[in-house]
C-alpha cells in the first residue's frame, strides 16, 4: 500500500471515529436524570398518601444504540432502565418526624440532611445524578457534554444497599441506605422544588450526636477535620482503631469502590476507661462496583489519564490508583502485620455462601442483571486479598507521611508533624 493511500485510511478511521462519538453522545442532551414513574400519570397532582409503593425505573438517560455501547460503553445501563417498586415516605412521620437541616452534596449528588425525632442526623441522597458540575468547559465548547453525563452509568444505582449488606458480614461500619420515593410535600418546606417527588437513597449522615451504630459508649459521630480537632484537644488520649480502618479500606477494595477520599468517611468517638479510640463509617457509596467499557470509558479510566479511576474487574491492576493521601496520614504507622491479619478476617467472614446470600437485599430482576458478575469479581479478589493487603501496606510506606492537610481540614491550625500524620502530631 502507498503512502497517500495509507494516510487516506489514516483519516478514513479517524473520521468514523469522530462521527460515532458525536453520534453516540447527540442520543440526548439532558444533563440531570430522572426516575420514570409507571401507573402515575401526573406526580404533580396525584396523592400520594394513598399509595404505599411506586413502581418506577431509576433513570431514563442511560438507553442506547449500538453505536453508543461500542463508543460510551453498557455500563450498568439495564440496571438504570429496570423496572423496580419502592416504598413512598413521607417526613412528617418517618423516624417520628424529620426536621430539614440544610441542603448538601457533592459534584453530582444531591442531598438534604434532616434530623431525626430519635435525634439522629441523616440524609436523602439522589439516586438520579446531576452532572452539570463535571463538566470541563472544553466538552461544553465541543458539545460533547454526554460523554460525563453518561459517564453516570458506570455507577450501579443499587450499589449502596449491597455494600451495605456485605460490610455488615465484614464487621465495617456503615450508613444503613434503603431506598425510597420522596413525594413532594409540606415537611419539605421550601426545599419541596428541588427534592419533592424524586428517588433517594435514606441513610444515616456520617456525623451525629446520637449513636446509630452497634457500638457500645460512643458519645458522637463527627467528620475527619472535626476528629482532628478531637486530637488536637485529647493528644495522646485519642487514638483510631487502626484495625478497623484498615479492615475497611480493603473492604473498599473488595467492592471496587475506588472513590474513598477524607470527605466520605465519619468517626464514631468511643469512650473508654482511660482513653478514646474513633472508628470509622464509611459513607457514600455511589461508585461501589463501578464499571467502565467502551472506547471512551476504557481511556479515560486509563491509569495515566485519571489514575483513581478504576474500573471493578476480577483483579486490581494498579493500587497505586486506590492509595489516597487519607490512607498515608492515618495508615503510615500501621505495621504490615495488620494488613494481613485484617486481610484473612475478610477471607474468612465473606465467604461463597455470605456473598451469594447478600444478593437477596436487591429485587429479583437487579440480582438476575448484575448479581453472579459482581459476586464472582469479589470471590476473585478475596481469594487474593492478602496479596493486595501487603501491596497497599508498601505503597503507603513507599509514599509516606502526607505533605498538605487533608481535603476539608485546609483552614486548621495544624503543626507539619500533625499535617503529615495523625499519630504524630
Amino acid at each position: 500500500m502507498s503512502k497517500r493511500n495509507i494516510l487516506i485510511t489514516f483519516f478514513l478511521v479517524i473520521l468514523v471515529i469522530v462521527l460515532s462519538i458525536y453520534w453516540s453522545v447527540a442520543s440526548t442532551d439532558k444533563i440531570t436524570s430522572k426516575s420514570v414513574l409507571y401507573n402515575i400519570e401526573n406526580a404533580e397532582t396525584t396523592n400520594f398518601r394513598t399509595y404505599d409503593s411506586v413502581e418506577l425505573l431509576p433513570s431514563d438517560l442511560y438507553k442506547a444504540d449500538d453505536v453508543k455501547k461500542v463508543i460510551q460503553g453498557e455500563q450498568y445501563r439495564a440496571a438504570w432502565s429496570a423496572k423496580i417498586k419502592v416504598p413512598i415516605v413521607f417526613l412528617d412521620t418517618l423516624k417520628g418526624g424529620m426536621t430539614m437541616v440544610e441542603k448538601g452534596g457533592g459534584k453530582q449528588t444531591h442531598s438534604l440532611e434532616m434530623l431525626g425525632a430519635d435525634g439522629i442526623t441523616y440524609t436523602l441522597r439522589s439516586v438520579n445524578k446531576d452532572a452539570k458540575l463535571l463538566i470541563p468547559e472544553f466538552l461544553k465548547s465541543l458539545k460533547l457534554e454526554n460523554i460525563v453525563v453518561d459517564g453516570i452509568s458506570a455507577q450501579h444505582p443499587f450499589a449502596a444497599i449491597l455494600a451495605a449488606e456485605l460490610a455488615e458480614k465484614a464487621h465495617v461500619l456503615h450508613t444503613s441506605p434503603r431506598m425510597l420515593f420522596i413525594p413532594k410535600q409540606e415537611r419539605l418546606a421550601h426545599y419541596n422544588t428541588d427534592f419533592g417527588n424524586k428517588l433517594y437513597l435514606l441513610e444515616y449522615e456520617t456525623k451525629s450526636e446520637v449513636n446509630y451504630t452497634t457500638l457500645k459508649n460512643v458519645q458522637d459521630i463527627i467528620d475527619t477535620d472535626n476528629l482532628q480537632e478531637l486530637k488536637l484537644q485529647l493528644k495522646d488520649s485519642l487514638h483510631i482503631d487502626a484495625r478497623a480502618l484498615v479492615r475497611s479500606r480493603l473492604f473498599d477494595m473488595l467492592i471496587g469502590d475506588w472513590d474513598r477520599h477524607t470527605k466520605q468517611w465519619g468517626w464514631a468517638i468511643q469512650k473508654t476507661e482511660r482513653e478514646y479510640t474513633a472508628i470509622p463509617v464509611a459513607g457514600d457509596r455511589d461508585n461501589a462496583f463501578f464499571k467502565t467499557d467502551g472506547l471512551i470509558p476504557t481511556l479515560i479510566a486509563n491509569r495515566h489519564v485519571v489514575k483513581e479511576l478504576r474500573s471493578f474487574e476480577k483483579d486490581i491492576d494498579f493500587m497505586e490508583g486506590l492509595v489516597y493521601p487519607f490512607d498515608n496520614y492515618f495508615l503510615s504507622q500501621t505495621p504490615e502485620s495488620i494488613f494481613i491479619e485484617e486481610a484473612e478476617k475478610l477471607q474468612s467472614r465473606l465467604t461463597d455462601s455470605v456473598l451469594n446470600a447478600a444478593l437477596n437485599v436487591w429485587p429479583q430482576n437487579i440480582r438476575d442483571l448484575d448479581g453472579a458478575d459482581i459476586v464472582l469479581k469479589i470471590k476473585e479478589r478475596r481469594d487474593d486479598l492478602k496479596e493486595y493487603a501487603i501491596q497497599f501496606y508498601k505503597i503507603i510506606q513507599k509514599k509516606g507521611k502526607v505533605t498538605k492537610p487533608l481535603k476539608g481540614s485546609e483552614d486548621l491550625e495544624l503543626s507539619n508533624d500533625f499535617i503529615g500524620c495523625f499519630e504524630c502530631g
